[in-house]
């Protein structure tokens, strides 16, 4: 690190740094200036603020591996915390004292922009390598050159591989298709002792599986290989109006059963009577005059539901798409002369947040704190959810931002991965994603803490989607039977717990002693 990039660093910040660091290689892709640390203490959420000492900007995957091998043999090992475009809510991708990678650093200043889409010669099997920094935007601008598309997404795609593929990956296609995590064929991964590793079904299958929703626990993914299919060429994109929230989760569990000539995507969300067209950046689907009506017909309610599905199509098949569209409304419940549909592009269909976001933001709307809650429930208790949580807790009122309800099965997850859901064959996604533009975030945070008390009162075995939780036991409990399973691989790939520490699953004390060479490892249970 030159002179003039220490002059400008506080001798505090020089004290706390381990020793050696600077010695290495990468000693000049490494920045512990305060304006830098800052820019990496906090996250999407803006609920937690934790400095790291020190941000690497790697240029390879190398450089990742070198660090958290040093840390791992380092006397005194410090935390290393993979972060993308910082989308974490609860701090998940902070790493306090330790050293925040800038995973974008990897795809930067390259004339390749390590996402390659690979098959043809008459071959069937088509996919795309991506680094595990790439945006899910730009895998899908790359694989549409060759007519192909990664087959299931996030509602919001200017998210990373890595990030998404940590957790699991969900949206409103994940009910014929699984989260993204169930379309990954092969990963790289540097895991906590600095190795790096690929990984597969068969090649180092438990790191495999155990990083799909590992929530950066194991390992830091740096490349993927995903599953992709031919793409379609528009979207007829539906949205219907229910009052009657028995017929709404009906109607949309009729759907998620349907063949592959059903619906090709399905979700659902609630409307409450005092959301404003501001409020709610999912509504810039309807026209002024059709919000109007939405919006009348909430206030006679109280709360309403939304019903939002698409079919894909090509263009030699748009002669038949509305009688398709028709067959299928005709089976459906929700009130009449309240169907809108729009025709849209399928790369407009996907990117359909990003037009949301570039609203608020324009608005001084979207750089605000989140207090997000998104749980999984299962079906056999999604009344109870609704009566307590949405015409309870929540009631009319005028929070910023959509919540969320869609169905998603249990067969089209994969048992062997970390991720964690409802032990029932259907069950529903809520997504609470509410702003604090009126400077409230405690008062929402406190009521995602009452729906979550509500349910362990009323015996609702729900799961926590991106998970936040402040005691081990609580962890325990979130992973079940994973549990055990699940500390092993990390006594196995992390043993010291280096990484992600900003999930706070695991802590100093599950350390003891044990190794010949004298490194500390992870205690099992």
């Amino acid at each position: 690190m030159s002179p003039q990039r220490l002059s400008h660093v506080p001798p505090s910040f020089l004290r706390t740094l381990p020793q050696g660091l600077l010695e290495l290689d990468i000693a000049d892709r490494i920045y512990l200036d305060p304006d830098t640390t800052t820019r990496f203490s906090t996250d999407f959420g803006r609920l937690t603020r934790a400095p790291p000492s020190a941000v690497l900007y790697p240029s390879s995957p190398d450089d990742i591996a070198a660090l958290v091998r040093f840390s791992y043999f380092s006397p005194h090992p410090f935390p290393v915390a993979a972060r993308g475009c910082g989308h974490s809510i609860r701090g998940q991708a902070l790493a306090p004292g330790g050293v925040v990678v800038d995973m974008p650093s990897l795809g930067r200043g390259r004339d390749d922009r390590r996402i390659n889409v690979s098959g043809g010669d008459g071959s069937s099997f088509w996919y795309v390598d991506a680094g595990g920094e790439q945006l899910w935007i730009d895998v899908l601008h790359e694989t549409l050159k060759h007519g192909f598309a990664p087959r299931s997404w996030t509602d919001y795609l200017h998210l990373t591989v890595g990030g998404t593929l940590s957790n699991a990956g969900v949206s409103g296609q994940a009910f014929r298709h699984g989260p993204q995590i169930s379309n990954v064929y092969e990963l790289e991964v540097v895991t906590g002792k600095g190795e790096m590793m690929r990984c597969s079904h068969n090649e180092n299958p438990a790191l495999f599986y155990g990083v799909l929703g590992g929530l950066g626990q194991l390992g830091i993914i740096t490349r993927a290989r995903i599953a992709v299919e031919p793409a379609p060429e528009r979207v007829r994109w539906a949205r219907l109006i229910y009052t009657d929230f028995v017929s709404f989760t009906r109607d949309q569990e009729l759907l998620i059963s349907m063949s592959e000539e059903g619906f090709d995507y399905v979700e659902g969300s609630l409307l409450m009577m005092d959301h404003s067209l501001i409020g709610n950046w999912r509504s810039s689907f309807f026209s002024d005059r059709d919000w109007e009506k939405v919006k009348l017909l909430a206030s006679q309610f109280g709360a309403i539901y939304c019903l939002e599905g698409a079919v894909y199509y090509e263009m030699a098949t748009a002669s038949s798409v509305d009688q398709k569209l028709d067959s299928f409304l005709k089976l459906l419940s929700f009130v009449p002369g309240f169907d809108f549909a729009n025709d849209v592009s399928y790369m407009g269909f996907l990117d359909r947040v990003h037009t949301g976001e570039l609203k608020l933001r324009s608005m001084g709307l979207w750089d605000v704190p989140h207090p997000w809650l998104n749980i999984f429930v299962p079906k056999s208790r999604i009344r109870d959810f609704e009566i307590g949580v949405f015409k309870g807790i929540l009631k009319p009122n005028n929070s910023m931002g959509p919540v969320l309800i869609y169905p998603l099965k249990k067969n089209k997850w994969d048992e062997k991965m970390s991720a964690v859901i409802p032990d029932e064959e259907i069950f529903y996604s809520i997504g609470l994603l509410r702003s604090a533009i009126m400077g409230d975030w405690e008062h929402l945070d406190d009521q995602n803490d009452e729906i979550l008390r509500f349910c362990h009162r009323e015996g609702i075995e729900y799961k926590q989607y991106l998970p936040h939780y402040t005691a081990q036991t609580d962890w325990m409990k979130h992973f079940g039977l994973k549990w055990n399973a699940f500390v092993e691989l990390k006594r196995r790939y992390d043993p010291k717990l280096l990484l992600s520490p900003g999930q706070r699953i695991f802590t100093s004390s599950l350390i003891e002693h044990v190794s010949e060479q004298g490194i500390p490892f992870l205690k099992l249970y």
